[in-house]
């Protein structure tokens, strides 16, 4: 029992002296003026940050959320068909993969994936 508040208590201790680093850290460059303004890319803001963005540039972030969260769902389920091709894993793949191209085809045609032309 002692041996397991003491290894609780170093514990303890090791992330309250880790959070006091950090936080001394982050204090000492607060101040800068790159740090207090709106864009830390190092150059001055020319227009509000209010202003509009482009609606292209949103729909292009959506098909990237879109193809992204498909990886994270194909990667794990080709790592289980790996081991044993089970018959209703590989429909479910194909099936996903399908509806998936049928979007992106759908999205090219419509012309969202075209940075040159206007909407």
């Amino acid at each position: 029992m002692v041996s397991l508040f003491l290894s609780v208590s170093v514990f303890w201790l090791v992330a309250v002296v880790m959070m006091g680093v950090c936080l001394m850290l982050s204090m000492m460059g607060q101040w800068s003026r790159e740090k207090v303004s709106p864009y830390e890319c190092g150059f001055d803001p020319i227009l509000s940050a209010r202003s509009s963005f482009s609606l292209r540039f949103f729909l292009l972030g959506v098909l990237f959320l879109v193809f992204d969260v498909e990886v994270v769902m194909v990667v794990p389920l080709l790592f289980v068909l790996y081991g044993g091709a089970e018959v209703v894993g590989v429909v479910c793949l194909v099936g996903f993969l399908h509806v998936l191209t049928i979007g992106c085809l759908y999205e090219r045609r419509d012309g969202s994936m075209d940075w040159v032309s206007e909407l």
